[in-house]
């Protein structure tokens, strides 16, 4: 490693010279931290007696060999302040760490696992056009596994039971909530400690990575959830590492986040190699093909507050380690979790923008749920909620975004959130806004769950019911989901063309009509949000062919196969909707 360029801020692969490396018959150890008096390594390699790291004249480069090391030995640094106090840490670089609350860095040799998916990678692309269906998923809670004794699958163990899942599902990708290492389960991993070790919960790096390669060997992209805004306090972590606030702000006025974590100081560029490096090395090492970045908003604005204005190191940070993302992995998506109006955050960073490929419209997420939430008389006046998003569409290369976030501290689930006590109708209402959803131009993206219409909240110490996986809405789920696939006119979501409102009765204000073009295929998407029947009687082309009913009785529905019209005028049910391909 370049220590200049460390000290510039420049390094993408820092993890390449920190950390535990094996070699030579032992293994090399390597930490930063300019400010400790002394720092020993202590661990099952010299029998947890304390071996002293040696620093590089004054740098804060510190540095040890241990003959005799193996794979999979614990160790932890000492740190040694300038005020006498003394304090263990694992190691900030390290690949793997025991499993909560034990907080030991483990050797690891990265090379255990050989990936087979070259024909994955080569074909990889980041085609805007392409399909973009994310099945976002907490792994600790998808399934529960009943001979363990924290009720968790092995990573390998979760591939035998994700694939064949997703296979079914007609999804495209798959997102992991955040697997670095960390201390509290109910963070769900946005507060981590091993930022280069995944969590021991479900297994070793060497499992994690054969996870992602059979996905790609079966088909399926793997995203992960990225945190480089904040980190978890715990002592032994990153908190005042070297005696001294390293990598936090010393002032905990803007040092501490709202969620009682520290937050990085992206004005250092030490911390800036780090993050950037943690983030190229999970997509270099373990093959991930996007990264989702938390709390984007964090990284724009002071604490996220606009009225603070732009916080400048953060941003020049932010926009670096795109740039340097994507000229490593120009097929790997970079995806923005930003709840601001910034312009630019998908447009290149050659042209003044952030270097997004895509942002979630939460927007759209919140209009579209709070008018699902509004009793139907009214609705007609709300109509606007579900017609705004395309006012603002074209400024950004949105996602469609119904997250973990929208289903937990008493938000309801999904289906629960629609309007009435009756579950019938709240079934029809989600079978309709789901297909609004899909007929919406924007890559979609729906947390585990949601397929299956549960009534109830997410809990990352509970597990689906998998019984649901039975019940129709959980068919019309996946149904719609290869309907997306397989049509290409809803992949094309950029294109000034590529998308109109339908036209249709002004008297029927919750009939809602969407026209989707691209690749020679024209589809029309009626929604009616109405609790009446609603009559479409506008174009319709020369042989239309119905690609999906929402009120199918298999779906849940009222409505037979031998009932279904695709002649004018079109009569949609209550709560109902229709794709139609029209050309």
């Amino acid at each position: 490693m370049d220590k200049q360029q460390f000290f510039n801020g420049a390094v993408f692969d820092a993890w390449r010279w920190f950390g535990a490396h094996l070699g030579g018959g032992g293994a090399v150890f390597r930490t930063f931290a300019p400010n400790a008096s002394r720092i020993t390594l202590t661990g099952a390699m010299n029998g947890w007696t304390e071996t002293d790291l040696h620093q590089d004249g004054r740098s804060g480069f510190w540095e040890v060999s241990v003959p005799g090391t193996q794979a999979g030995q614990l160790y932890k640094y000492r740190i040694y302040a300038a005020d006498g106090s003394v304090t263990e840490h694992c190691d900030p670089y390290g690949f793997a760490m025991e499993l909560r609350p034990a907080c030991c860095s483990i050797v690891t040799d990265l090379e255990e696992y050989r990936f087979t998916d070259d024909a994955w990678m080569q074909a990889r692309s980041a085609d805007p056009d392409a399909p973009l269906n994310i099945y976002e998923m907490h792994l600790g809670s998808w399934q529960r596994n009943s001979e363990d004794a924290n009720g968790w699958f092995t990573y390998e163990q979760l591939a035998d039971r994700l694939i064949p899942y997703l296979l079914d599902g007609g999804y495209t990708h798959v997102e992991f909530l955040p697997l670095s290492e960390h201390p509290f389960d109910g963070s769900w991993g946005y507060q981590n400690t091993g930022f280069f070790a995944p969590t021991a919960r479900y297994g070793s790096p060497a499992q994690l990575k054969q996870l992602i390669d059979r996905l790609h060997n079966a088909g399926f992209g793997a995203i992960m959830d990225f945190v480089p805004v904040h980190f978890a306090v715990d002592s032994y972590g990153l908190a005042k590492f070297d005696g001294t606030p390293l990598y936090e702000y010393p002032n905990d006025a803007v040092g501490v986040s709202e969620w009682g974590s520290y937050n990085f100081n992206h004005s250092r560029r030490e911390v800036r190699c780090f993050l950037q490096s943690a983030a190229n090395y999970w997509l270099e090492e373990f093959h991930f093909d996007g990264l989702r970045m938390d709390a984007v908003s964090r990284l724009i604005y002071w604490q996220g507050d606009e009225k603070r204005g732009i916080n400048g190191d953060t941003l020049d940070f932010l926009k670096g380690m795109n740039r340097g993302l994507k000229a490593r992995h120009p097929s790997a998506l970079l995806i923005a979790e930003d709840s601001t109006a910034y312009p630019g955050v998908t447009r290149p960073l050659d042209e003044g923008g952030l270097g997004f490929d895509y942002k979630w419209d939460l927007g759209w997420m919140h209009d579209t749920l709070e008018f699902c939430q509004t009793q139907p008389d009214l609705r007609p006046h709300s109509r606007g909620k579900l017609l705004w998003s395309m006012h603002y569409f074209a400024n950004e290369r949105y996602l469609l975004p119904l997250s973990h976030d929208e289903v937990v501290h008493g938000k309801a689930s999904i289906v629960q959130k629609m309007w009435g006590a009756d579950e019938k109708d709240k079934y029809a209402q989600a079978r309709t806004m789901y297909l609004y959803m899909f007929a919406h131009p924007g890559k979609k993206l729906n947390f585990m769950g949601n397929e299956l219409g549960q009534l109830y909240e997410w809990n990352e110490a509970g597990t689906l019911d998998g019984a649901l996986a039975e019940r129709p809405f959980h068919l019309f789920f996946h149904s719609l989901c290869r309907t997306y696939r397989d049509n290409p006119a809803l992949h094309c979501d950029y294109a000034p063309d590529s998308f109109s409102w339908a036209d249709s009765r002004a008297d029927v204000p919750s009939l809602i009509g969407m026209v989707r073009r691209g690749h020679g295929e024209t589809l029309l998407a009626l929604c009616n949000f109405g609790s009446d029947p609603a009559v479409y009687d506008g174009p319709l082309g020369d042989t239309p062919s119905l690609l999906l009913h929402t009120d199918l009785i298999e779906f849940g529905g009222d409505t037979e196969e031998g009932e279904l019209n695709t002649e004018l005028p079109l009569i949609l049910p209550p709560y109902s909707g229709m794709l139609l391909r029209i050309e």
